[in-house]
């Protein structure tokens, strides 16, 4: 950009020159005010010539530049990858400039490369840069920090974990720094609220407990690291779906209305253009509700139940996140189940025929073997969740979406889950080690379901309900939280993606 300037100066310059020289005048008094006054419309010319070709230049050079003063590097070690801030995900220049165009969330009266620096923001910055050494030094060093003072004292370790010591290290620095604001704007039942007792029972249950936190939750919006959208996909729908008419845009102009709004009146959504934001659903239709704002679906964070890579989840800014059907609202009676000796079926699945792979399940094994127990309606007088208690392997196959309540089920039934899914990204996938405690197998591969766990030898076995048993903290709703249990692995997974590093 310098060079250019420089070369539109030199330029010119030689162009004023050659203009005057070629005019130059070989005696002085009348014949100079001759002078001046034939070439003075030249002058006038070439120098308004050079301030619009100027401004040009620089327009240009500021348009190819980052609005960001820090960049993006990596670090790679044996087992993590660290990653400074950056809110771009997808840098080309097409799509960036979809985002600064895009006209129901920019401010166009000035442009983000024109704004003063912001002091908050590179103080929080500079705090979550901070975090990010200390991960990484814990990861290098292979050393952990002590856990503060309370009911609990656990330490993540074992198998369970990809890095139990990045882990551990990343969810204390968590407690201590990590802040979140809620935009107060909004009314329930579409805000602030969300379903308790359904298979959506995870986005009200986070809703509530986040709307009521006070680790976590600041109220002071400059002191955030992140801010949270509350708009609740599952009451849209349930409130404003038109069965009949099946018109989805309801979702645009709930979801881009309020996007304006906090766009409008907070600095923060221009400011990082979303990225520092996020939002969480558990419907299936929660990612859809992100596609009408391109910002929200490309920059923001999105906990989502249906991470479906094939539907463009990114596991690297988007957070999977369990789905967990409380018919009660409440875990009682859910959590535990029988001793090895006492679990005599070999495999059980009971469901609805729907989506792709249920069909090839319900085909090959519906009511045909009495070790893989497979249904689609249970017969009466018997229990579903005694007969997952009862079992040594849970079927958990995707259904219309990859997500399934199953698998927490299975979990909470100390029951070793099998999945079987396609394009499914799992549940804290980033810190949990699934091989470690599941069975995956792939739809091609389900006529050959019993062959495949009786050939899982029992020590395995045996290891792989021990670490069901182990993970199952991080899946437990508890009111209040308990530290690990599932609202905190969500806000560990958002805070990952916050700080931008994997462990």
């Amino acid at each position: 950009m310098i060079f250019l300037w420089k070369g539109v100066l030199c330029s010119g310059t030689k162009i004023v020159l050659e203009a005057c020289s070629f005019h130059w005048p070989a005696r002085s008094g009348k014949g100079m005010r001759q002078f001046h006054a034939r070439n003075l419309y030249v002058l006038l010319f070439v120098g308004a010539s050079l301030a619009l070709v100027s401004a040009l230049v620089l327009t240009k050079g500021l348009k190819g530049s980052s609005p960001w003063p820090w960049t993006t590097t990596t670090v790679k070690t044996s087992s993590s990858t660290f990653s400074s801030p950056r809110f771009f995900n997808h840098t080309d220049s097409i799509r960036q400039k979809e985002f600064m165009d895009a006209g129901n969330v920019s401010n166009k009266k000035k442009s983000v490369w024109e704004r003063p620096r912001d002091a908050e923001l590179e103080r929080v910055e500079a705090g979550l840069a901070r975090a990010r050494a200390l991960i990484r030094a814990g990861t290098i060093n292979r050393s952990s920090i002590s856990a503060p003072l309370g009911e609990e004292h656990y330490v993540p370790q074992g198998d369970i974990y990809r890095n139990a010591i990045a882990f551990h290290r990343s969810y204390v620095i968590m407690e201590k720094l990590f802040k979140i604001f809620i935009y107060k704007e909004g009314e329930a039942p579409l805000f602030h609220n969300g379903p308790c007792k359904s298979i959506y029972s995870i986005e009200g249950v986070f809703f509530s407990l986040m709307e009521r936190d006070t680790h976590f939750r600041t109220l002071d919006p400059d002191q955030a690291h992140i801010y949270f959208l509350p708009f609740s996909v599952v009451m849209i729908i349930h409130h404003l779906f038109d069965p009949i008419v099946r018109d989805k845009d309801v979702m645009k102009h709930v979801v881009a209305d309020y996007v304006k709004v906090i766009s409008q009146k907070y600095r923060y959504w221009n400011r990082s253009l979303g990225a520092d934001h996020f939002m969480l659903s558990c419907h299936d239709w929660g990612p859809r509700a992100t596609w009408y704002v391109p910002q929200l679906y490309y920059n923001s964070i999105r906990a989502l139940c249906n991470a479906n890579t094939s539907e463009h989840f990114n596991p690297r800014k988007d957070a999977s996140i369990p789905e967990i059907n409380l018919i009660t609202g409440e875990t009682t009676g859910l959590i535990g189940g029988l001793p090895l000796s006492k679990r005599t079926i070999l495999a059980f699945f009971a469901g609805r025929l729907h989506g792709r792979i249920r069909p090839a399940l319900l085909h090959h094994w519906k009511e045909k073997d009495e070790l893989v127990q497979v249904y689609e309606t249970l017969p009466e007088g018997l229990s579903y969740h005694d007969l997952m208690k009862k079992s040594k392997y849970c079927i958990c196959p995707s259904g219309h979406e990859v997500a399934s309540p199953r698998i927490v089920e299975a979990i909470y039934a100390e029951c070793v889950p099998v999945l079987i899914s396609q394009h499914y990204v799992l549940p804290f996938s980033d810190v949990l080690d699934w091989g470690s405690f599941s069975v995956q197998v792939s739809v091609d591969e389900i006529r050959n379901l019993k062959k495949i766990l009786l050939g899982i030898p029992q020590d395995r076995y045996i290891r792989m309900q021990e670490r069901v048993k182990q993970v199952q903290r991080h899946f437990v709703v508890n009111n209040p939280p308990k530290r690990f249990d599932v609202f905190h692995m969500i806000i560990h997974s958002i805070w990952l993606r916050r700080l931008n590093v994997a462990v």
